[in-house]
């Protein structure tokens, strides 16, 4: 049996890895896939891919992007949600703040450096025409919970987390809602060691057939939308709007797509420079 570590956010997103393992198909091709939340986010699993602590993660595509150009000896094997992420743009509930534009010079609440919320933290400066340089400050809160008690105690202004996963909070009137910042971009892929890759592409392609093959027909699967209220603590109605907005892909990402992210991210100063297609990704 071998044994492959992949790590993912505890959302909803990635319940079709649960259904998965949990049906054993990973074991009947001799693939013991292990599971590891990462409620930190992609910082985390980039670090995590960095020490050898996981193979392979199921993460932001601009957070993978910066940090494989950064360093990590990682590629890109394939677009897992094709569709944007919604990021809510959150206040406490007592706040001040009304509008986005309220938050200018303020402080954002982030994972950590290099996340998808200290990323989208800079796609939404330069939506409202902030200075980069002066309008941004970060609080970093590790995760939702601490995202909680950061701007409940007014350690942070807001904080920027995906809408779906934020949305009991609001109905809790814990945070309030503000405003969206959809991703420009696909929003989450799977990458793989680059060390893993190279002497493991007969179990990594055994692992991505069966992922896709539930992927592609998920939004089938009876009941799915109570499952995911249940599991997730959603409200019904949330989540059949989230299934109409999300698609799954079953694709290697496109270079198109690899340019274009990049080419933000670098207008953004987030990453120094720009690379090949083929230093980002695999094909497998």
């Amino acid at each position: 049996m071998k044994t492959v570590n992949i790590g993912g956010v505890p959302e909803h997103f990635n319940l079709a890895w649960h259904l998965t393992i949990d049906s054993g198909a990973y074991e009947k091709q001799g693939i013991n896939l292990n599971w590891i939340d990462y409620p930190e986010g992609t910082g985390a699993m980039c670090k995590a891919l960095r020490s050898g602590e996981i193979d392979m993660a199921v993460i932001l595509t601009e957070g993978i992007i910066k940090d494989i150009i950064a360093g990590n000896p990682s590629k890109i094997i394939q677009t897992y949600v094709q569709t944007p992420l919604i990021w809510g743009v959150h206040v406490a509930q007592n706040s001040n703040y009304k509008t986005s534009e309220d938050l200018k010079g303020t402080k954002a609440a982030i994972s950590r450096y290099g996340s998808g919320s200290h990323l989208m933290a800079y796609v939404h400066a330069k939506n409202h025409n902030w200075d980069l340089k002066t309008d941004l400050n970060f609080e970093i809160i590790n995760d939702l919970n601490g995202a909680v008690k950061g701007l409940t105690e007014g350690d942070a202004d807001y904080f920027l987390w995906e809408k779906f996963m934020t949305k009991p909070l609001v109905d809790q009137k814990v945070f309030r809602h503000i405003g969206d910042c959809p991703s420009p971009w696909p929003c989450f892929v799977i990458a793989a060691r680059e060390d893993f890759i190279s002497s493991n592409s007969s179990t990594i392609k055994s692992i991505l057939n069966i992922i896709n093959n539930t992927t592609s027909e998920f939004k089938d699967i009876p009941s799915i939308d109570k499952t995911i209220a249940h599991q997730y603590n959603q409200k019904i109605e949330d989540v059949q709007d989230w299934l109409k907005l999300t698609e799954s892909s079953q694709q290697l990402t496109d270079e198109a797509t690899v340019i274009e992210v990049q080419k933000q991210l670098f207008a953004l100063d987030i990453i120094p420079k720009t690379v090949d297609y083929n230093k980002l990704t695999a094909l497998i």
